[in-house]
């Protein structure tokens, strides 16, 4: 089958899905994830679950939108990747299930608080790292028979030391955006502020060495089979990447700039899942080299030129009211926590 111009914007399509997902709610895993180590009594913990609770419902919808997309667009590649990572995916759903529960039912529960805080802290732990480490196995290569089912260990098979620091580096991407998100909501002066506020600095360095280590592997030892035409578009994104942190961290130290250096740090992380989409492209999923079917394109996995027509019509519409949504609901809930507004949390 050859490549069509709708199975390309589908392709692209899908990763600007995933990159609003990774982008906001990426700020809310990595808000839970630093919760236990900014987060030191009762009201601190209130404002960091406030701060997340009336968006991370909305911002999850991005990534059942994506997968749903995958699964209507490119079906192939939906089920190796599903069932080959199913573990990993149980996991996953495990521990956003798991916080949200504890979002909502800390507040209301303080008997188990200490329970619902452990929850919180691991339902976000657990995305946050196995979201970069399955990117990391699809952009390296999987093991596949060639009905193209995955062919290798469960879950530990995941595991290599690209896989892994593919995962460090989107925990700490997380992270950083979670620290930039509690500095900008949190009250204004507060000690969990300023301890966020000191906690982007490091995060944000963090997640610039991870990417040059990542960068680096597989460059020269990864080594996947790219697509020459994005060489240029490879460079744009990573050199935005490395800019956009730069940015958030000259404006992090300036005063009342929390807002631009959280924009900056949003901006990056977008970057990357673009870098990543223009380094697969046309792969879906890049078989191993022990693997006996071969990777999974573009061109072997594209539903019908109708399906994807259609699909592309409805998301003219749907997608449009998704960002309005986003728009109302985060101006709705504009500006620092307050006081007033602890009550449910």
């Amino acid at each position: 089958m050859e490549m069509t111009l709708l199975s390309v914007v589908w392709f692209f399509l899908i990763f600007v899905l995933i990159a609003g997902y990774f982008i906001l709610d990426g700020f809310d895993l990595g808000a839970g994830v630093l919760y236990p180590f900014l987060a030191k009594n009762d009201h601190d913990k209130s404002v960091v679950r406030r701060s997340i609770g009336p968006v991370w419902d909305g911002n999850e919808v991005w990534l059942l939108t994506a997968g749903g997309a995958l699964f209507a667009a490119f079906a192939p590649a939906y089920a190796t990747t599903f069932s080959g990572f199913y573990l990993a995916i149980m996991l996953v759903l495990f521990g956003l299930i798991v916080r949200a529960v504890s979002v909502e039912f800390r507040g209301h529960d303080p008997q188990w608080g200490k329970i619902w805080d452990g929850c919180f802290f691991v339902g976000s732990l657990l995305p946050a790292l196995l979201f970069g480490v399955a990117v990391g196995n699809i952009y390296a290569g999987i093991p596949m028979d060639a009905a193209g089912n995955y062919s290798g260990v469960p879950l530990l098979g995941l595991i290599t030391p690209f896989t892994l620091l593919c995962g460090l580096l989107g925990l700490a991407m997380f992270m950083a955006a979670g620290a930039s998100w509690l500095a900008l909501k949190a009250p204004k002066p507060s000690d969990m502020q300023a301890k966020a506020a000191r906690l982007r600095l490091p995060l944000q360095i963090i997640a610039l060495v991870l990417f040059f280590a990542v960068s680096v592997y597989g460059h020269f030892i990864i080594q996947p089979d790219m697509a020459p035409v994005l060489e240029i578009a490879r460079w744009i994104f990573a050199v935005l990447f490395v800019a956009g942190i730069v940015v958030s961290l000259v404006l992090a130290k300036k005063k009342d700039c929390d807002l631009g250096a959280f924009l900056s740090q949003s901006v990056s992380a977008g970057c990357l899942v673009f870098l990543l989409a223009a380094s697969m492209f046309p792969n879906l999923v890049v078989a191993s080299a022990d693997s006996i079917g071969p990777s999974i394109t573009l061109m072997s996995a594209a539903s019908s030129e109708l399906a994807l027509g259609w699909m592309l019509g409805i998301t003219c519409v749907g997608l449009p009211l998704v960002l309005v949504y986003h728009v109302i609901l985060y101006r709705t809930f504009r500006g620092r926590v307050k006081d007033d507004d602890l009550s449910h949390y």
